[in-house]
């Protein structure tokens, strides 16, 4: 590829890298949103004129009369008045507003690149592919919300469903800004294919563990058993597996939702333990041997927040960082995967 071919790659790769950030950003504020209980608190969403909240007292009062039909409000907050049901409204129409944002901070630039005539041909098909899926998420997000119509809370389910496919969106479009920035080569000075299946391995085990939390948010599961490394004194809790058909347990038993979250991250961290002093025999250079670094650090800092989170019962600023953390730790673990398609010198 030519000089102005690598410019333009660069260009587009910074370009997705800052929509990828303002996705890290959505995750962080709908967190908040879940934590506050503010994701039903707009129960209309005009495709126009969304982008104005309530101006009068009027505005206001109709949008809260809508509130008052549904079960979260009789449920959760029969007490609120006017100024609390304003406080959660305003954070879900920031999350709602920036979502939109984040459409524009892609499709403008998009626009712009490619009439520039700056996008190759074969990397227009992932750009569309992008855009695409963050309608769909769009669409994920109102159909999570509308399952709290009828219920005080919305489906773990639809709560999982809608996280893990933020995660599909960010990591699709890292994973394509990252081989912008450094295209892969074909050849290696030794083979790591080991060490790059253990990568992958732990990439996938970090996106199941992922998962898993979104159980453990959509069940309120934090807020029982705030005690660690024991559940009500066992190690092996009463419950674990009451339900029938047994895999209904994985996705609706409080119990077995919380200790396969715990044990996903603890085994989790072991095997990020063992990479890190399996990756020494290799004798990594540059970013690969960066990243494994992080990784590890970050593992540690994750399991912390997620223990901190659980016992002091999940308070808001906490459960927050714990689920940015959990993207920090995607993402590193994406771009660990990524620097070992690079070629390593054995020094």
């Amino acid at each position: 590829m030519n000089s102005a071919g690598n410019h333009h790659d660069r260009q587009i790769a910074i370009w997705l890298l800052f929509v990828c950030a303002a996705i890290f950003i959505m995750l962080v504020i709908g967190g908040a949103t879940r934590l506050t209980h503010s994701g039903l608190s707009m129960m209309t969403w005009d495709p126009l004129m969304g982008w104005i909240p309530p101006l009068s007292e009027t505005q206001w009062q109709e949008s809260f009369e809508h509130y008052k039909q549904i079960p979260e409000f009789f449920q959760l907050n029969p007490d609120m008045d006017m100024e609390g049901y304003k406080g959660i409204f305003l954070l879900e129409y920031v999350h709602r507003v920036w979502g939109r944002l984040i459409g524009i901070f892609f499709l403008v630039p998009f626009l712009y690149f490619l009439f520039a005539g700056k996008i190759r041909k074969s990397l227009r098909p992932e750009m569309m592919t992008m855009f695409v899926l963050g309608g769909l998420q769009g669409l994920m997000g109102w159909y999570m919300v509308s399952s709290g119509f009828d219920s005080a809370y919305v489906s773990q389910y639809r709560l999982t469903a809608h996280l893990l496919f933020a995660f599909i969106i960010y990591g699709y479009i890292l994973w394509v800004a990252m081989g912008l920035l450094f295209p892969r080569q074909e050849s290696s000075l030794y083979d790591i294919e080991p060490l790059r299946r253990y990568a992958w391995a732990l990439f996938g085990l970090i996106f199941i563990t992922v998962a898993s939390g979104g159980f453990v948010a959509g069940l309120k599961a934090g807020f029982a058993y705030n005690t660690f490394p024991l559940m009500d004194g066992q190690l092996i809790p009463d419950g674990l597996g009451m339900l029938t058909p047994w895999h209904a347990n994985l996705f609706d038993n409080i119990v077995t939702v919380q200790f396969n979250h715990r044990t996903l991250a603890e085994i989790l961290l072991l095997l990020v333990i063992g990479f890190w002093f399996y990756a020494r025999r290799f004798d990594l250079r540059g970013y690969a041997q960066t990243a494994t670094n992080a990784l590890l650090g970050m593992g540690i800092v994750q399991l912390i927040l997620g223990i901190s989170t659980l016992v002091l019962v999940v308070p808001v600023w906490l459960g927050v960082a714990h689920q940015g953390g959990s993207m920090v730790l995607f993402t590193i673990a994406l771009f660990l995967v990524h620097s070992l398609l690079q070629p390593q010198s054995n020094g």
